[in-house]
């Protein structure tokens, strides 16, 4: 028996019984879930870009992305002209269904291929650490384009989907709060330089951060 007891499967299972107990217990207690302001008042008051245009979803996309509040906008970089697209995607729960789709997925099934996956560290003015990003160069036919993206739930980025919802569980059990947002940034790349469009994006991202978090989750 105390073998039993001591056996790496056995206690694999009980962790993933306490998971489930876990999981349980938490999104069966009524959410607490806070509402950030709305995202169209949402203003960027940064030297380099300029807002150009904001883009509405159709009815079968917001049916589809089932999020609380969204965003899609256009901006363009005073000077070179290069436009970015923001896309925030804010979920205030991810129960009965709800959560981010994942580029990863919906890319793909747009047409577009990833050429180059991973993750960046980007140093943001005003945070203790660089925040991890994910970074995409997608193609579709003669088109390419440099995808940035993370999740943002209660103070924290994140890049990776399975990190995004482990802590989802883990916010739920602690805080009883599953709100989360997706935040994306694409610029397309002209002549096959992907280095100065991963350069705008970046570069975005760097004036966005900041100012758009008292929009997210926090």
């Amino acid at each position: 028996m105390a073998s039993f007891l001591q056996s790496t499967s056995t206690k694999i299972l009980t962790l993933a019984l306490l998971a489930q107990a876990g999981a349980f217990y938490a999104f069966s207690r009524s959410e607490v879930a806070p509402k950030p302001r709305p995202l169209q008042q949402f203003a960027l008051q940064a030297a380099d870009w300029d807002t150009w245009q904001d883009v509405q979803l159709d009815q079968e996309t917001l049916n589809v992305l089932k999020a609380d509040d969204i965003l899609s906008r256009v901006y363009r970089e005073r000077g070179t002209g290069e436009a970015v697209d923001l896309f925030v995607a804010y979920f205030q729960t991810q129960r009965n269904g709800k959560a981010p789709h994942s580029p990863k997925n919906c890319l793909p099934g747009s047409g577009w291929t990833a050429s180059e996956s991973g993750a960046i560290d980007v140093p943001i003015i005003g945070e203790t650490h660089p925040i991890r990003i994910n970074r995409y160069i997608v193609a579709r036919g003669s088109n390419q384009s440099v995808v940035l993206y993370w999740y943002q739930s209660k103070d924290r980025v994140v890049a990776s989907e399975f990190s995004a919802k482990i802590y989802t569980m883990l916010d739920a059990v602690r805080f009883n709060r599953t709100d989360t947002a997706l935040v994306r940034v694409v610029t397309s790349v002209a002549n096959g330089d992907t280095m100065t469009a991963e350069h705008s994006a970046v570069k975005f991202v760097k004036a966005v951060f900041e100012p758009l978090k008292s929009y997210l989750p926090s």
